[in-house]
């Protein structure tokens, strides 16, 4: 079996956390993250876009979360560890 994506990996601990069982946080994360187009369609593997994504790590794919709502830069939020949010920084 071939190593997790680390984007997997992380989705299924906070799924986990948030009280789901284990296997029903894999089943989750694999269907979330391909239908978001960031996993093939049935497989583990990432697409171009995944791997993209993968590599901004957590804060910037909050940042760009954020800023995909709002319409504003990503450079105009922070970003917090702890909740996994990025915030839009005082004065932008």
């Amino acid at each position: 079996m071939a190593v997790k994506a680390s984007i997997l990996k992380r989705l299924v601990a906070q799924l986990e956390r948030k009280g789901m069982s284990q296997a029903m946080a894999n089943a989750t994360a694999r269907t979330r993250l391909q239908k978001a187009g960031i996993l093939k369609k049935g497989s583990d593997e990432l697409t171009a876009y995944g791997k993209r994504r993968q590599a901004m790590g957590a804060a910037g794919r909050a940042k760009s979360r954020a800023a995909k709502e709002s319409g504003k830069p990503a450079s105009s939020y922070s970003y917090n560890a702890k909740s996994n949010r990025a915030t839009l920084k005082q004065g932008k």
